[in-house]
Formats: structure tokens, sequence, C-alpha cells
């Protein structure tokens, strides 16, 4: 078994693990204006946070990645996802905020070089990896604040626990097309998804807005494609994309469990096609840039 086909099954316990620490993040569910900031993977972690957090009208939310992040604008608080706690993009961003803005980093990694530049550190050392891509800990992130905004992720974890032991919805090798398309906090769910496709399998994956998807990008889907919803899908779509002739894949499954899913598609497709997941080509475990 694979590095990373162990760090995907353990993730209905470390969801749990995570859970408990909910506390350490009561920052999330404090009201006020927030920025979250990451990249890669930890960006599309940040526009799925702030998504439910502004559904829950706990307080004004924005995402962005970390190189491009506006950070003199006026936040109450800024948090910073990096797993390793090294990536050179966030450490710039949270030495450039506003001056007096309290900011947390969230990682997995203690005694990390960012946890210089936040005055709060919350390590999900439960979910660090030892495989470059990362797969539990993006997910632990997203579980531990929708505890810290008073979700019962329980019923999350059971259904990851589904996930992991059904079979897979979609069987490698008959697509090379994958699209995965979200609404809310999907969204970033969704751009997660794809990118372990492409991380991963080194396949052709794409995510989009759910209702954007007609827009445009519609018109490559064909036999070739699987078209992933994740979450509720908005109405008339699953057939409008079923008559391209593309296999539509939706289920009942929490969203995030849906990911989990996903993680196991890609992970599928690429020991069919004898690449390595631990470690994908031109890929690292952290940017680490020189200064």
């Amino acid at each position: 078994m694979s590095v990373t086909a162990s760090e995907i099954a353990s993730q209905p316990a470390v969801w749990l693990e995570a859970a408990g620490r909910a506390g350490e993040l009561a920052v999330a569910a404090a009201g006020g204006r927030i920025a979250v900031i990451g990249c890669g993977t930890s960006y599309y972690v940040a526009m799925s946070i702030a998504a439910l957090r502004e559904s829950l009208g706990v307080g004004e939310t924005d995402a962005f990645v970390a190189s491009e992040a506006p950070l003199q604008r006026p936040y109450d608080h800024v948090i910073a996802i990096s797993r390793s706690g090294t990536t050179t993009e966030v450490g710039r961003a949270l030495r450039g905020c506003r001056e007096g803005v309290p900011r947390t980093l969230v990682t997995a990694v203690a005694g990390s070089p960012l946890a210089r530049d936040a005055e709060h550190v919350v390590v999900l050392g439960v979910a660090d990896e030892a495989s470059v891509v990362q797969t539990r800990f993006a997910t632990a992130v997203v579980v531990l604040v929708r505890a810290a905004l008073g979700e019962d992720v329980g019923p999350a974890a059971r259904d990851a626990e589904l996930a992991l032991a059904a079979d897979l919805p979609v069987a490698p090798g008959e697509h090379d097309h994958y699209v995965f398309l979200g609404s809310g906090w999907t969204v970033g769910l969704a751009f997660e998804a794809a990118l372990k496709t492409r991380e991963m399998a080194q396949a052709w994956s794409e995510a989009y807005v759910a209702m954007e998807y007609r827009h445009g990008p519609i018109s490559v889907a064909g036999d070739h494609s699987a078209v992933w919803m994740l979450g509720e899908p908005p109405a008339g779509l699953v057939s409008d994309v079923a008559r391209t002739g593309a296999t539509v894949v939706h289920g009942m499954l929490d969203p995030l469990a849906q990911v989990v899913q996903a993680q196991r598609v890609a992970l599928a497709l690429a020991e069919m096609r004898g690449l390595d997941p631990d470690r994908p080509r031109n890929l690292t475990r952290s940017v680490v840039l020189e200064q």
C-alpha cells in the first residue's frame, strides 16, 4: 500500500481528532471580518472556509492566494493555512499584514518557521502527511472549521467511512476527462478534487462553480468525460450534462466524504498508469523560494 493510500484511509479517525480541537480555532466563529490565505490545496481549503463562514452569517470572509492577498485591507483577523509551515508566499503575506491585525497559523508541524509570523498557532499534527500530495490535512482543516462553527461532524466522518468502503463511483480508465463542480462551500472542494486528479494521476481535470458550467466549459464534455457534482446539483444541470454523453456522478454523502471518493479515484487511476502517487513529478512537499 502506498503512503498516500494509507493517509486517505485514515481520514475518518483524523477528522474526529481534528473536531476535538475546535476550541483552538474559536476565532472562526467569533464574528468580525476575516481573511483566509493559503497556496495550492491550502488556498482551496481557504475558499471552503470562507464560504462556510459567510453562509452561516458569522462574518465577512475572504479567501486569497497568499501571493496575491491584499492584507492591508481592514481585516479583524488573518488565518493562514500551511501544512508544512514553510511556504514562502504565506510567510511573506503574514509579514505584510496591516499593523496590529492578529494572525493565526493552521499547520501540521509544531515549531515551523511560519509560527514566528503568527500570534496563535493551531497544530494538527495528527493530520500531517509523509506523501507530497495533501489529502487528510486538507480535509481535517475543513472539519476543524466546521466543528468550530458549531457543526456536529460525526455524520461526515461516518460518511467518510462509507466512502472508503464502497465501490468507486467512477471506474479508473473509462474516462480521460474529469470535471468537478461545486456550489457555496463545495466550490473549494471541487477545485481540490480536480487538483488531486492532476497531481496523482496526471489526468485532464477541471473545476468550476456548478452554475457556471453551462457558460462555456460544457462544450468539451462528451462520452470521454466524468462530471462530478459535489453537494446538491442545481436544478436541471444533471440532465443538461447527461445529454452531452458524459457520465454524471453525484450522491448523498457529505461533500467532504465525496472528496475522499475523488481521492480514491485519483489514486486508482495513478496506480493503473504505473505512477507513484506519493511522489508526483515536478512537485515537492512545500514550495520554499530563495529569499
